[in-house]
């Protein structure tokens, strides 16, 4: 394919016999050309048309080159290329960005147009200004395509710089008479609205299309097909009318659609500008975001190829930040369906990869867990910023999202989120993990996830994700802990293709700690962490040896935590860990002040209030009283013996278990340690308590073992 005709640009014309002289020059210099020269002769080869898309690209690719190099080889007293680089090459660079130049042209020229501007500094932006200013004040449709392009590529690059010339006095409302002009020209219009689109980005300009654009903006959108037809025959009766001259003088489909994006944008994000006076008796109407996500809808069901419908999802994407969109487009079976065949079917790290990941995560996104005081506030705020008035969305509360969630998962979204993830951008990747983040959220999706293939893919994305991408990272850790918690770990990790059930450890155990960048300590992720991991050491002796290696400092600090369901399931956690004869010895049953520290804290906890954390720690001693060391440490306590008979003496039947199970255990050690331990029991009322908790037990093991320990007792001759 050709970037011309064969016929020179008129762009091309004022340096045409200078760089022909030195190109020719550079053809008969057998030495190699210097930085500035090879620029020029870069510019010699752009500025020519008829060449090849292939040979346009190289020679872009090959000044981007130059242009990047440029920063350091400066520093080494060298003279910079844009010293040549004059307002016609700059304009020869700025012409490649024309929407009518093939795609791999445009970007190629976008990265070179990128490092100019980086290279020139202050200069280049001079350069583009003057490019700018000049094809408006021109007026032609040609020149203002090209400044409309120009505009709409380097708003991401320099945004600065462009949202002056976009703010420029007179620019935005001279639009308005252009986009109104009796006869249309399909790419100026395009062009235009490209531009405003890539404008909304920034919130000075978003406002000021707000003001000078939206009343052209809903024309557009609502135009009425007929009403072109109507006008020429009023204008004169008997006019042959042909479709191009109908089509010339209506708004196309998709210059209606590009308005409708750039409306969503203006709806979905509220002005910030001050209002003054009272509001009019008669407001002026309005395309309001829902009518604008319908339209959106329809032009996606309609559009059979994916590479057509960007702009649906563009402004899906944002029309789905309402909560009254979301609802509705998640009931839509129809329209989920198709967004995830658009994803599916997306190119790799295409921008339509970002947009229907964005609708997807608008519609899993759970509002922040707020505490009480939090939540007075944003009370208070809404309550002043309403006039008086509370406005909460009963469709943005948990139970909404909850059902939503389950719409979009019941849609085909998670194998093709997996898909994504293994040719991501971080940006795509953040959206992946808050969405199955979403997911995880409510328990009876958590198994279908983990049988898709989620725990591999949060595994994999916590790995790559560095520690500036801190909030990605902890999703992933706690996605997985919430999908740990509600499965088998035997079913997660076994199978043909199996996931090392050791690299689960370290994600777990990175959220045990607060988030260093939060604002306040959210104790969920570390309440999930420690579940998930009891899970996990509830298998074999390797994982929970990983887990203590990896993480006992922080499980252990949780033992403290003043929540009481956290200090639970740190409890819970180590009396799996203490399955391990091994890992018990040397944590507790060393002799050291360490362990009998540890003991004594475990013994503290069994005497604890809340009923599930006695429970839990009485099943922590119940395996470490297995070992002498730890019973000579439980009787050396106060009221370690204490507590144990209070334990029989519980009103729930297997906390009364755990208390006999433990009084046998310190009946049966030997030696000294097991003379001594008798000896405390009886005196401290061990038989009255065995007695006490046989009466009250109605389950047969629990008898058993009070028998086993009340014969131990006795056989010593209560000693």
């Amino acid at each position: 394919m050709s970037t011309g005709d064969g016929a020179k640009p008129a762009w091309a014309a004022s340096r045409g016999g200078y760089m022909a002289t030195v190109a020719e020059a550079a053809g008969a210099a057998p030495e190699p050309l210097g930085r500035l020269d090879q620029t020029l002769l870069i510019f010699a080869g752009l500025m020519e048309g008829g060449k090849e898309d292939e040979e346009t690209v190289r020679e872009l690719g090959e000044l981007t080159r130059l242009l990047n190099d440029d920063v350091e080889v400066t520093k080494k007293g060298e003279k910079s290329v844009t010293t040549v680089i004059d307002s016609d090459c700059v304009d020869t660079i700025l012409c490649y960005l024309d929407m009518r130049q093939p795609d791999v042209v445009r970007a190629h020229a976008a990265l070179c147009t990128s490092a100019y501007l980086k290279a020139a500094g202050e200069d280049g932006g001079k350069k583009l200004a003057e490019f700018f200013h000049d094809r408006v004040r021109r007026g032609t449709y040609d020149d203002y395509i090209v400044a409309f392009c120009v505009a709409a590529t380097i708003f991401p690059i320099v945004p600065d710089l462009t949202s002056e010339l976009f703010l420029s006095e007179g620019f935005l409302a001279s639009l308005g008479p252009l986009m109104r002009r009796k006869w249309k020209s399909r790419k100026v219009e395009t062009a235009c609205l490209e531009m405003l689109n890539a404008a909304c980005m920034n919130s000075a300009c978003r406002e000021a299309v707000q003001k000078y654009c939206t009343e052209w903006l809903e024309e557009i959108v609502d135009q009425d097909p007929d009403d072109a037809v109507k006008s020429m025959h009023t204008a004169d009766p008997d006019m042959h009318l042909q479709e191009g001259s109908i089509s010339m003088r209506r708004h196309s489909l998709q210059v209606q659609n590009l308005a409708a994006v750039v409306l969503a944008k203006l709806r979905a994000v509220p002005s910030t500008a001050a209002t003054t006076g009272p509001e009019p008796r008669i407001q002026p109407a309005t395309t309001s975001i829902e009518d604008l996500s319908k339209r959106f809808t329809r032009m996606l069901l309609d559009e059979e190829e994916t590479e057509h419908v960007q702009p649906s999802i563009e402004g899906l994407a944002y029309a789905s930040l309402q909560p009254k969109v979301k609802e509705s487009l998640s009931k839509d079976s129809r329209t989920l369906k198709r967004l995830v065949k658009a994803l599916d079917e997306a190119p790799p790290r295409s921008p339509m990869i970002y947009g229907a990941l964005s609708i997807f995560a608008n519609l899993t996104r759970y509002r922040p867990i707020e505490t009480d005081e939090e939540k007075r506030i944003r009370q208070l705020k809404a309550y002043a910023n309403a006039g008086g008035k509370v406005q909460v969305d009963p469709l943005n509360e948990d139970e909404h999202v909850t059902e939503r969630c389950k719409r979009v998962f019941e849609a085909g979204l998670t194998p093709v989120l997996i898909k994504h993830s293994r040719s991501h951008s971080a940006a795509s990747l953040a959206l992946i993990i808050s969405i199955i983040h979403a997911l995880s959220t409510p328990p009876p999706l958590r198994g279908q996830l983990a049988q898709q293939g989620a725990v591999r893919l949060l595994i994999a994305a916590w790995a790559v994700s560095t520690e500036t991408e801190n909030q990605t990272k902890r999703a992933a850790a706690q996605a997985l802990a919430r999908i740990l918690i509600s499965t088998n770990p035997a079913l997660v990790f076994g199978g043909t293709s199996p996931i090392p059930q050791g690299a689960a450890i370290r994600p777990l155990a990175s959220i045990l700690t607060p988030d260093p960048t939060a604002d306040r300590r959210d104790l969920l992720p570390t309440f999930e962490a420690l579940m998930a991991l009891t899970n996990l050491a509830s298998t074999d002796d390797d994982t929970r040896k990983s887990i203590i290696r990896t993480a006992w400092d922080d499980i252990e600090e949780q033992l403290f935590n003043p929540n009481s369901r956290v200090c639970t399931a740190a409890v819970e956690l180590v009396c799996n860990l203490v399955q391990d004869p091994e890992q018990t010895l040397a944590l507790f049953g060393d002799g050291s002040p360490k362990a009998i520290n540890r003991v004594k804290v475990i013994v503290a906890l069994a005497d604890a209030e809340d009923a599930k954390t006695r429970s839990a720690a009485g099943g922590a001693l119940a395996s470490l009283t297995g070992f002498d060391e730890v019973v000579k440490a439980v009787v050396g306590l106060e009221r370690g013996v204490g507590v144990v008979l209070g334990l029989c003496k519980d009103e729930r039947e297997d906390l009364r278990h755990r208390g006999a199970v433990v009084v046998r255990n310190m009946v049966f050690a030997e030696g000294e340690v097991g003379k001594l331990a008798r000896g405390k029991l009886v005196e401290g009322g061990a038989v009255e308590a065995l007695m006490e908790c046989a009466k009250g037990s109605k389950r047969r093991e629990v008898v058993e073992v009070v028998v086993q320990a009340a014969e131990g007792l006795m056989g010593d001759g209560g000693k």
